[in-house]
Order: structure tokens, then sequence, then C-alpha cells
């Protein structure tokens, strides 16, 4: 007995959307049917609790089978399954979400009942999904208030069949006639294969609470009859598997996992063959409920600065997998972490592919944030040693933290980096750089350059280590654009050592240079005048000891930026104001004021050698090397003569 029944309108144009558009990867369907069967396992293990008719001790399982020579993919569940009305109603009827409605019933029962019911599925399309791959499809089910069972069969496209059957079990089978094979793109074939559909339930659905389980033909060692294998006897044989892993490390309670299983289940799940660094276990019940792992990899991913890495944490809602790379769940500053996040409060869109935009999402991924910032700031704590080995491998990314967003999240970061200095062998933070400050020292002081060694042999160092003050060692692109960013440290501004007066000499030392200066106004004009088209002005040094010159800039644009900047693409020709500093106690600076005096054309060479000079020790291009070198030959030839 058997009845054929046309969709409404409405549902033929909605469902023929839902085949073609709504969901970007086909093999989403097997997700949606194994959720369903979940729900209609849920939906029965909530009504036995109340009514005697059900049978409160059963086994629940989902079973898949597959039978090649008819094309069909089964997914058998032995649920709640359905009257012929709820079949009618529920299939009969696109975007008709019988967990949807059967939620809804649900809302005046007690909560601590409630929260034990966790429906996945909230909207009524994941059934027709499995058109896709699927050119008819069958769902045969018997209800445990139905003395029948029925059969809806359709191809999806004007009509359904509804056919009342004898019963031979209770719950729902849903039987896919798989398309045939079109090309690359319409490939149907692979789910036929076993180990296909098993790395699906693995990728998908490994978390559902209910075992899946599929039948494997194996091949085993024959048995005597006293149970000892025969040699070179084989015997094909039946093995029903288990599919999925049931029950996902997070939902466990912290306390009862251990830092090893959280690490073989990092490793196992994302291809590492050393434990992560550090993981972080999150489990937050309240307004919102979320469970989520964290994991910082040992080592940085080889293309993680690259256009092509990926960040983000893999989306789980209910433990069904949804999302693989979850890029709004993590700033760019910490891109590098891996983990996932599961949560049955997100919105998701009608495919349960993409998120929608939601208050919920932000909440978390601020939380998870602040949980890996206090995770770090334990380990530099606690494990000082585990910190550092963190922030040689990931110290620039919480630099670009700070810097980015015009320094958003620099009074959150500030106290995680670390920096090398000229007097320290071992890294210190800010804190306890101004901790060791000398009495009388107003600035943190920094210097960029390649190495220390580097730094350490600019001549505006010259002062600094005469007054014995410490100073902060940026050798990284980002440090002096965050060090401009945060601008001070508890009070204390950032000075660099070539930029502006450094305030390190006496009144009386002052006072003296500016005397010279306007006694030797003539003289520094002159060479203004013959430099002026790369510096801005030549003065007399205030930082200068033992070296005779050096290139300053003023405060904002450093030399160190102007390098960066100028690596970048279509970037314009932004310059640092130069100003070239002379050390008036220097044998250097008499000479050039006697070659001044005399008049010797020589003083325009000395000139643009002292320029060139400053340069090189800055590591900035010098304009013309052989310019450069035929004055060197021209001093040479000059100083053999005498």
């Amino acid at each position: 007995m058997s009845e054929i029944r046309e969709f409404k309108t409405e549902s033929k144009r909605l469902l023929e959307l839902m085949i073609n558009s709504i969901y970007t990867n086909k093999e989403i369907f097997l997700r949606e049917l194994i959720s369903n069967a979940s729900d209609a396992i849920d939906k029965y293990h909530y009504l036995s609790l109340t009514d005697d008719k059900l049978d409160r001790s059963r086994e629940y399982e989902i079973n898949i089978s597959i039978d090649k020579d008819s094309r069909t993919l089964s997914i058998k569940d032995n649920g709640i399954g359905m009257t012929k009305e709820e079949l009618i109603d529920s299939l009969g009827t696109i975007a008709k979400s019988g967990s949807l409605e059967f939620m809804e019933k649900m809302k005046d029962a007690e909560a601590s009942e409630q929260s034990k019911l966790e429906i996945i599925g909230q909207f009524g399309v994941g059934f027709y999904s499995a058109y896709m791959v699927a050119s008819k499809v069958e769902v045969t089910t018997k209800s445990p208030y139905s003395d029948k069972a029925y059969r809806f069969t359709s191809n999806g496209t004007d009509s359904y069949e509804i056919e009342e059957l004898e019963p031979t079990f209770e719950g729902s089978e849903v039987k896919l006639y798989l398309r045939k094979d079109e090309g690359e793109e319409n490939e149907y074939d692979r789910y036929l294969d076993q180990y296909e559909i098993s790395d699906l339930v693995k990728k998908y659905s490994d978390y559902i609470r209910y075992p899946i389980k599929m039948e494997f033909e194996v091949e085993k060692q024959k048995k005597d009859e006293e149970g000892n294998n025969i040699e070179n006897e084989y015997e094909k044989v039946l093995e029903v598997r288990t599919l999925n892993s049931m029950t996902p490390i997070w939902k466990k309670k912290k306390n009862e996992v251990t830092d090893e299983e959280l690490n073989n289940f990092y490793k196992q799940k994302y291809y590492d063959y050393q434990d992560p660094l550090a993981n972080i276990f999150i489990n937050i019940e309240g307004a919102l409920n979320y469970t989520a792992l964290i994991f910082i990899p040992k080592k940085a991913p080889y293309d993680l600065y690259s256009d092509k890495y990926e960040k983000g944490l893999q989306l789980y809602s209910k433990g069904v997998f949804i999302m693989d790379k979850c890029k709004d769940l993590v700033p760019d500053y910490l891109r590098f972490i891996r983990g996932l996040v599961d949560s049955n409060d997100l919105s998701l869109n009608i495919s349960r592919e993409l998120l929608q935009q939601s208050k919920e999402l932000a909440d978390i991924s601020k939380n998870v944030e602040k949980k890996i910032v206090s995770k770090l700031e334990s380990m530099l704590k606690n494990e000082r040693e585990l910190y550092k080995e963190f922030f040689n491998n990931y110290g620039i990314n919480i630099k670009y933290g700070i810097y980015d967003k015009y320094g958003l999240k620099k009074d959150l970061l500030k106290d995680l980096i670390l920096y090398h200095t000229v007097n320290q062998e071992d890294y210190v933070t800010l804190k306890e750089y101004v901790e060791s400050m000398k009495e009388g020292q107003e600035f943190i002081y920094y210097a960029s350059g390649k190495t220390k060694e580097a730094i350490l042999a600019l001549p505006q160092m010259d002062l600094i280590k005469k007054q014995g003050y410490d100073v902060l060692v940026l050798t990284d692109e980002v440090d002096e654009f965050m060090i401009n960013v945060m601008q001070e440290y508890e009070g204390k501004k950032f000075k660099s050592i070539n930029q502006g007066d450094l305030n390190l000499i006496s009144d009386e030392d002052k006072e003296k240079i500016k005397q010279q200066s306007e006694d030797k106004k003539s003289l520094l004009e002159k060479l203004k005048e013959i430099l002026a088209d790369d510096v801005k002005d030549v003065v007399l040094s205030e930082r200068l000891e033992t070296s005779p010159v050096c290139l300053v800039s003023e405060d904002g644009l450093s030399f160190e930026m102007e390098k960066v900047i100028s690596q970048m693409p279509n970037s314009k020709d932004i310059k640092a104001t130069r100003i070239l500093e002379i050390n008036p106690k220097h044998k250097l600076f008499e000479a050039i004021e006697n070659l001044y005096n005399d008049n010797d054309p020589m003083l325009e060479t000395y000139a643009k050698l002292l320029y060139d000079q400053a340069l090189l020790i800055e590591g900035i291009a010098i304009k013309d090397p052989v310019a450069f070198s035929n004055m060197m030959c021209e001093l040479m030839v000059k100083q053999a003569k005498y």
C-alpha cells in the first residue's frame, strides 16, 4: 500500500536551491545524516525517561553499510523513528525541522532535564543534502508510537512516495542511491569506499556520542579445532568496527585529563611529531557555554609568515565538526596557535558551514585571547626557560600584537616582551629594566642594529657607556614601531640613543658646547652648505666622547624605520631627517677647522667623507660608492706626499 504525494510549489524551489546552492562541499551530506540519526536517538532516550513504553536499556548505535552492486549507502539508527504523519510533516515539507519542533515542545521541561538534551540539527534541511550525491533516497522508519513502518522515497524533484510496510526494526534507515561519476568535480564512487566513509566520519562526526559502526571484510588466518593458527591458510570474515571516538577529550573534566593525553591528542590531530610547548584547557559555563583546547606548537610552522598560511581554530558545535579554520577566533598576533572550540551557543547559517556574525563569537574570541595571554604570563613568571623558548619562536608575533591597530593591545601585551640589553647577558622584561635603572636615570634607552655587538660599536654609545646606563637592544624590524606605539612604561619614556638630546651632560658642558657652536658658526654653516642635499643640519655633538662623527635623526622617523619602510612594496621615498654631529674634542674637527681657515678645497672632500662614514656606521648605503672610493684615494695620495 503506497501513495504518491507532490511537494508543495515553494518546497520544490527551496529543494532545488538547497541541493545546488546551500552546501559548498558534497561530503557534508554524511555529517548531516549522521547528525540526524544522533538526534533521533537523543529524542528516544529523552522520552524514555518518562514513558514506560520505551526501552530505557536500549543499546544505541548508528550503522553504516555500503552495497557497491546497487550503488547504495545506508545510515541506520535505532532512535525514535517517525509515524506516517511525522514522515510527511518532516520530509514532505522542506525546511521543516523535526529537531527544532521537538526542542520547542520541551521548553516547559525542567531545566535539569533540558540541560541533558542536546539536539544537533536545528534546521530541517540536513536530510536534503543527500540529494547532492544521490539520484534517489529512501527513508524506512518505524516509530514506537505506530504499529506500522513506512518508507519515504523520492528523487528530490517533484514528488515523493509513502509506502506502508511491516516493521522489521525500530528507528530509521536512510538509503542513498548514489549518482554516477561525472568527472573530477562530481565524483560519487568515493562514497562507496569503506575507508573513505570511515575518514569522513572521523573528520566530521568523530565526537557523536553514540557508536557509529560499519562492517569490514577482513582476511584472517584460519584456526584449527584447538584454536591454533593454520600456517598459510586465510579466510575472509566480517568484522564490525566502531568508526568514531564518541567522547571528545575536551568534554572531560579538566582534572581528569593528563598533559600526556593532551599532548598525544595534539600530535595525532595536528600531525606534529613533537609535543606542544604548552596547552590550555578552557571550559566555560554560564551565559555562554563552550570548551576550548589551545596548543602552542614547539616550533613555528615553516609557512607561518607566508601569504598562504591560514590562521584559525577548528570549530565544533555539540561535538560536530563545522569549520577547519575559524579565523575570527584568533587575533593576528596569535596566528601560530592550534586548537579547537566547541560551543552549543553559536549562530550557524542554514548549512552549518558558516558562522553568522554574532556577539557570542566575539565573546569567545576575547576570552580565548585572555586565557592565552594569562598562560603566557604564568609561563614567564614560573617557567622562565620555557617562556624564553616560546619567545625565541614567537616573540615577534607578540611585538606585532603591540604595534597593530595603533597600540590597542599594548597594555595587555607589553609585559610579555623580552629584551636583550648592552649590559645584561640574559633577557630582561621592561619591568626588570626599570627596577634596575641607575639613580638619576630619566629614560629607558634603546638602540637599533643588526646585533648587540654592532650597537655597542656605535659612536652614539660613547656617553651612555660612560654613564653606565643599560640600553635595550632592538634587532627586529618591528621593534622601533612597537616602542613608538608604547611611548612609555610605568612613567618612564623611551629614548633612542640616536635621536634628540640624551640629556646626559652637565649644564656646564652644555653651555660650553653652545659657546663653541657660536664660535664655530661659520664653519658649521659651510659644512651644512656642502652637505645641503643630504642633511638638515651640521652641529657639534653632546653625545660623542671618542668617536669623530655620527649621524642622528630628529624625533619621529628613525633610520631603522626608514629602512623597513623602504623595503615595503609601493613604498614612497620617505627619509628620516639627517643631522650630522661632529665631536668638537676630536682631532679630526681641528683638522677640518684648519682646512676651513686656510680656504683649502679639500674641505669639501672631508665633509663628504665624514657624511659617508656616518652613513656606513648606521648601516645605510652610501649614495655613490665610486665617488667615495675616489675621495679616499685622493686623500691617501695627498697624505703620502707629506
